[in-house]
C-alpha cells in the first residue's frame, strides 16, 4: 500500500461521511452507517487491500504437492521483471517490455501482455496477483489494484473516458476476482481493458467462473478468455491447483457463541461493532457495495448475533462483497447463531454462483478463528 495510507484504526483522507456513529463507551453499529465516498478516493485506493499490503512472491508459500503454484512464481517474477519502462519513461534508447523506446512509436510486444491466474478459492491468487503488483518496478501512481466491482464502480464515478485517461499512464493494472456472471459489466471492462492495452497498459486478472459452469476440477480460464475476445491473445493463463490454504493445517473454526457472550465481547473491545444480523442484511440492501469498505472504516472487530441463513440470492451476494471487504481489512468476525458454513441454502451452494459462497463461507470461517481472541476465558 502506498506510503499514504492510513494507519489502521485511523481516519483517512477523505474519510466517508458516518451518520449515527456510537459513542466510545458502547459498541458501534454498521447499520448506523451511512457512508459516502468521494470518486478521488476511488482512485487513490486502488492499491493491494491491508491484507496483502506486505504480501510478496517470497512470502507465497508454494504446496509441495502442487508444481503449478512453484511454476505461477516464476512465471509472475518474470512477467514484472519485464515491465522495467514504458511510454514516456527515459529508457536512452532500450525497449521495455511493450517495445518502447524514447520518441519511438509504440509497437506490439512479441508476447501476451497480460497474465490470468485460474485455480479454485484459496489456492492464493489474489497473493500473487498483489505480489506482481508490489514487485513491479513503477511508484504506486503509476499501477493500480482493485476487484472487478471497484473497477466498475470507478467507471461509474469518472466516466468512461475519464477512467481511460485516468488509467493509461500507468504500467500495470491487476484486476481480482473479474466478475463473468455479469454480461454488461463484463463488456464494460472488455471496452476499457481494450483502450487500456491499447495505451500499454499491462494487465492481470483473476477470475470467477460464469453460471452453470462451475464443475468439479473446471476453471474459468476458457470463459474468460472467450468473454474479452480481443484481447484473449494478451493474455497467458497460468492454471493454479491446490486446496484452500486458509485452513490447511488449521484446527477447526470455533462455534458460534452465545449472544451474551458476543455482546460482552464487543463493548470490551475498543471499535467493534455489534449488530443483530438480519438487521445488517437489511441494511446492506440501503448501501451501494461499492461503499461496503468504507463502511469497515476504523473497525477493530466486527460482532454479529443471530446469525442465520441468508433468505435469497441477492442478499447472499451482498453478503459475499461485505465478506470480501472484512477479509481484506483482516477485521475478525465473532458470532452468534449459525456456524458460517450454513449461512447458504443447497441450492446456492450447487448454483451459478457457487464459487462466490464458497469463497465467502472460507474468508468468514478465517475470519471467526481470527477472533477466538476477543471472547475471555469462561
Amino acid at each position: 500500500m502506498s506510503s499514504s495510507s492510513p494507519a489502521p484504526g485511523s481516519a483517512p483522507s477523505g474519510h466517508p461521511l458516518i451518520a449515527g456513529a456510537a459513542s466510545e463507551s458502547a459498541p458501534l453499529s454498521l447499520c448506523a452507517r451511512e457512508p459516502h465516498v468521494p470518486a478521488d478516493r476511488l482512485v487513490a485506493e486502488m492499491v493491494p487491500p491491508p491484507r496483502f499490503d506486505s504480501v510478496r512472491f517470497s512470502t507465497y508459500i508454494p504446496d509441495p504437492n502442487q508444481p503449478s503454484q512453484t511454476e505461477a512464481v516464476r512465471v509472475l517474477e518474470g512477467f514484472a521483471g519485464g515491465l522495467g519502462e514504458t511510454p514516456g519513461a527515459a529508457s536512452g534508447g532500450r525497449r521495455g517490455f511493450f517495445g518502447f523506446g524514447r520518441g519511438r512509436t509504440p509497437k506490439p510486444p512479441a508476447g501476451p501482455r497480460g497474465v490470468y491466474l485460474d485455480g479454485g478459492y484459496g489456492v492464493g491468487k489474489t497473493h500473487l496477483l498483489a505480489s506482481l503488483w508490489h514487485a513491479t518496478p513503477a511508484e504506486p501512481s503509476r499501477k493500480a489494484f482493485g476487484t472487478f466491482v471497484e473497477l466498475t464502480n470507478l467507471v461509474g464515478a469518472l466516466g468512461f473516458q475519464q477512467t481511460v485517461r485516468t488509467l493509461s499512464g500507468h504500467r500495470l493494472l491487476c484486476i481480482d476476482e473479474f466478475e463473468l456472471d455479469d454480461p454488461g459489466d463484463t463488456v464494460l471492462v472488455s471496452s476499457l481493458l481494450a483502450r487500456l492495452v491499447e495505451a500499454g497498459v499491462a494487465l492481470a486478472a483473476t477470475s470467477n467462473t460464469l453460471p452453470g459452469k462451475l464443475g468439479e476440477g473446471r476453471f474459468a480460464a476458457a470463459d474468460f478468455l472467450r468473454e474479452i475476445q480481443g484481447l484473449s491473445a494478451h493474455f497467458r493463463a497460468l492454471r493454479i491447483d491446490g486446496e484452500d490454504y486458509r485452513h490447511r493445517g488449521l484446527p477447526e473454526a470455533p462455534a458460534p457463541y452465545s449472544d451474551d457472550r458476543v455482546t460482552r465481547a464487543a463493548r470490551a473491545t475498543e471499535g467493534a461493532s455489534l449488530d443483530d444480523f438480519p438487521a445488517l442484511l437489511d441494511h446492506l440492501a440501503r448501501v451501494h457495495p461499492s461503499r461496503y469498505g468504507a463502511l469497515t472504516d476504523g473497525l477493530t472487530a466486527v460482532c454479529l448475533t443471530g446469525v442465520r441463513p441468508v433468505p435469497d440470492q441477492s442478499t447472499a451476494l451482498r453478503l459475499v462483497v461485505l465478506a470480501d471487504r472484512l477479509y481484506d481489512r483482516e477485521v475478525p468476525v465473532l458470532a452468534s447463531g449459525l456456524p458460517f458454513d450454513r449461512l447458504f441454502s443447497e441450492e446456492m451452494l450447487k448454483g451459478g454462483y457457487r464459487k462466490k459462497y464458497f469463497r465467502a463461507i472460507s474468508r468468514l470461517t478465517a475470519l471467526a478463528r481470527d477472533a477466538a481472541r476477543l471472547v475471555e476465558t469462561p
